[in-house]
């Protein structure tokens, strides 16, 4: 298979730890620049040396940005294209859930920042790519949603509720942005990360019991599929949303 990616740049968010390092890594891997970009500078230093060592005949270009602002998304943009001549991938992962409880109950402020770094950030990414490149190049973005945009999930509704319009926005954005620009999303089950350590660190092997293939994710299952929707070998691929989860949806709810 014919991934397609040797000699491009992808930009990807939520970079210095998790699904987002992960992917970074698998990009390069398939000889892509890279743009990582999170909060933390130094951070982001500590990965773009580690991937250079792993990968020197690529480019990184570590960025801090806050995805939730305008001008920081322009910003790291024009620095991307200033370095590589173009961005031809995007990934959309940062997120973030600074409430867990009954949605009833969530206060303004974390609801705000929620929609602001999981929902709002697509918005804005998607336009600073788009006018600041992919307008005039084409290219592809895959946005990372969750499961929890497709189920019900006691204790972090509100986080659901984003990840849910993240997957609407993929559809929206493949409708207006095509053909020049494909536009998909991975909706993740339960990923060893930091953000999602509450969900897994006490009962992973509960967990592992209930999912059919047998395990909880690493960040290496999602950056798999985030290199094949970034690529070529997905060229006739737009407004999907696959589910990577090791099959834990498709569980039968009753079991003999």
């Amino acid at each position: 298979m014919q991934i397609g990616l040797d000699g491009r740049t992808a930009l990807v968010t939520g970079a210095s730890r998790g699904i987002g390092q992960a992917t970074a890594a698998a990009l390069a891997a398939e000889g892509c620049n890279v743009v990582l970009v999170s909060r933390r500078q130094e951070s982001l230093d500590a990965v773009a040396a580690e991937l250079s060592a792993a990968h020197p005949s690529v480019g990184f270009l570590p960025f801090a940005a806050h995805v939730g602002e305008p001008d920081q998304a322009q910003a790291a943009v024009a620095a991307a294209v200033d370095r590589f001549g173009q961005v031809d991938v995007l990934v959309n992962n940062a997120g973030t859930n600074p409430y867990y409880g009954p949605m009833v109950d969530i206060d303004v402020a974390r609801a705000e920042k929620t929609v602001q770094v999981n929902q709002l950030s697509i918005v804005l990414w998607t336009q600073a790519v788009w006018h600041g490149s992919m307008a005039r190049h084409g290219g592809s973005i895959v946005n990372i949603a969750s499961v929890g945009g497709l189920v019900t999930e006691l204790g972090i509704g509100y986080y659901n509720a984003t990840k849910a319009a993240v997957i609407h926005l993929t559809r929206q954005f493949s409708a207006e942005l095509a053909p020049r620009v494909r536009v998909n999303a991975i909706a993740p089950g339960i990923v060893r990360t930091q953000l999602a350590r509450a969900l897994w660190e006490d009962h992973e092997e509960t967990l592992n019991k209930h999912i059919p293939l047998g395990r909880i994710g690493e960040p290496e299952d999602i950056a798999k599929t985030a290199v094949f929707l970034a690529g070529d070998a997905s060229s006739w691929l737009t407004g999907q949303t696959i589910v990577v989860d090791g099959g834990a949806l498709v569980r039968p709810t009753l079991t003999a």
